[in-house]
């Protein structure tokens, strides 16, 4: 079990807005989250950082008790980091309106757990090639949806960056979990949209599967969505399971 992570302001933004932790690889259960903050330039930072310290906060609190990662205890995770960018929106006036979507993924012995709110990204990677797990949270993926456009043409649709859930923007917040089953040498990745964006699923799994060591997986991801323009902050967190 191995786990990587990186993150870049990109090559247009002034501020990166998007944040992540990973656990050590040998924790007895490893996990990782994405965050992608929005509302200005002070909040969006806020945002992201707030949720993912608060949800490895609690997670981490929660695993000491009883050491096996559980729904509940994954939706609470997410319910918290919730409750604390509300709460920070509500007490700083800079902060008014700020939000973030959040991905995580959480491994036991025998799966692996999702979870999302928002439009960052979940992908399982195996023998089968690669797989969103995650459902989008937005305009365009519901679009896609209801088959009124394609998926190649939500890639440049206007309304792209529109999210239709993202934590501290509503209360109670819904937030939606998979399921994966632990295979050794597979991998999943998590992303910001500043990476799924500009490189396609496919592209992804040739980085990731024929493009070299697992270990330099999310650098050249990097490296491909910065060649590309990098219009938004890049996250990518890759778990070798």
């Amino acid at each position: 079990m191995e786990l990587w992570g990186v993150s870049d302001v990109g090559a247009v933004r002034e501020q990166n807005q998007d944040a992540y932790f990973i656990t050590a690889s040998d924790a007895p259960v490893p996990f990782a989250v994405v965050c992608d903050g929005m509302g200005g330039a002070k909040a969006g930072n806020v945002a992201s950082t707030v949720a993912v310290e608060s949800f490895a906060d609690t997670m981490s609190q929660g695993l000491s008790l009883d050491g096996a990662p559980t729904r509940r205890l994954l939706v609470r995770a997410v319910e918290r980091a919730n409750e604390l960018v509300r709460y920070r929106a509500e007490v700083d006036a800079s902060c008014r309106g700020m939000g973030t979507t959040l991905v995580a993924a959480v491994v036991d012995d025998r799966l692996v757990y999702l979870v999302n709110v928002g439009d960052s990204r979940g992908y399982h990677i195996g023998p089968e090639g690669i797989r969103q797990v995650t459902r989008d949270h937005s305009v365009v993926a519901d679009l896609v949806e209801r088959g009124e456009i394609t998926r190649e043409q939500a890639r440049s649709h206007p309304k792209k960056n529109l999210i239709t859930r993202a934590l501290g923007t509503e209360d109670p917040l819904q937030t939606d979990l998979y399921t994966v089953e632990r295979r050794e040498g597979e991998m999943i990745l998590l992303c910001s949209d500043g990476l799924s964006n500009v490189v396609t699923d496919q592209e992804m799994l040739f980085e990731l599967v024929h493009g070299g060591p697992a270990e330099g997986g999310c650098r050249r991801l990097l490296d491909l969505a910065l060649s590309r323009g990098a219009p938004d902050n890049v996250t990518a967190v890759l778990i070798q399971l």
